[in-house]
């Protein structure tokens, strides 16, 4: 039978469904889940795995260098990571050495930290019943010019690259810097990045040549570069894009932004699965129909 003219069935009606329509459940998929309290479970990663499994092998009272190279646009990824992975080291009484090659990096790790104390760290503050403070538990190298030759100068003297903390303190001043010279004196460097410079020059300047023990957390564009350098022992671990943080807070038993964006993400990915399973059975469907009424 042929379809009266200008009518349009159920299938045309699909074919043609506005954008606008489609943008408006995309954007409610990702923003409702935030406001839900559903849990999702994690599934660990071998390299998150691996990454917390080289965290966990270091004694409380380790020095870990934390080169913040990322900025604000990248924050949505990577902060995430930075609040995780802040919380762990001060759950282990890890000495944190703050510093970074892009020159918002610092700020970042200083929001980052606020985050996990819950207020404006100040010089010090109390977490979980321990007061911690500047200098002792903490310090901000801050940022230094230079890209990879700052990396390069750490290896002879973290004193040269740095002279002075963030604040402008001499950091012979600082009593957690006596005696961390280069990184023979650090047990850990956890880099967060977002390009270069980044991870991979720490790889092949504080790794591979100074031979200090690597971990990294990239967003999931620069992951996919970074990989191999895993897959050849170069790094301990990596934590990838929101899933990585995901990861990382579902192993350390600390549920933050990670872990609720991972839910928006999940909404919107089955939401965009959806309309594509809509769009097609549409399109073949309404097509044979068109067909038949045409050979009718």
């Amino acid at each position: 039978m042929n379809q009266a003219p200008g009518k349009i069935n159920f299938w045309d009606r699909l074919i043609a469904i506005d954008r606008r329509v489609i943008f408006l459940a995309v954007g409610l998929a990702v923003s409702l889940p935030l406001f839900l309290n559903i849990s999702q479970k994690i599934y660990i990663s071998p390299e998150a795995r691996d990454l917390y499994d080289a965290l966990e092998a270091l004694p409380a009272g380790s020095k870990v260098l934390i080169p913040c190279d990322y900025d604000p646009p990248s924050a949505p990824e990577l902060q995430p990571m930075a609040v995780a992975f802040m919380r762990y080291c001060l759950r282990r009484d890890f000495k944190m050495i703050i510093m970074g090659l892009w020159p918002q990096g610092p700020q970042q790790a200083n929001l980052a930290l606020e985050t996990v104390a819950g207020t404006t760290p100040g010089t010090e503050f109390t977490y979980e019943g321990r007061t911690l403070r500047y200098g002792v538990d903490w310090v901000n190298l801050g940022f230094q010019e230079g890209r990879e030759f700052v990396i390069a100068r750490m290896g002879s003297s973290f004193a040269a690259a740095f002279p002075r903390d963030y604040s402008g303190t001499p950091v012979g001043e600082l009593p957690l810097m006596r005696g961390v010279s280069n990184f023979n004196n650090v047990d850990f460097v956890f880099n967060l990045s977002a390009g270069y410079p980044g991870t991979i020059e720490w790889v092949q300047l504080a790794g591979d040549r100074f031979h200090a023990a690597l971990g990294a957390a990239n967003t999931a564009v620069q992951a996919p570069m970074v990989y191999p350098y895993y897959r050849a022992g170069q790094l301990s671990g990596i934590l990838g894009g929101m899933k990585g943080a995901a990861e990382f807070e579902a192993l350390v038993g600390a549920t933050g932004k990670g872990t609720k964006a991972m839910l928006s993400q999940s909404f919107a990915h089955a939401i965009t699965i959806l309309f594509i399973i809509m769009g097609n059975i549409a399109f073949f469907v309404g097509g044979r129909r068109s067909r038949l009424a045409t050979k009718g």
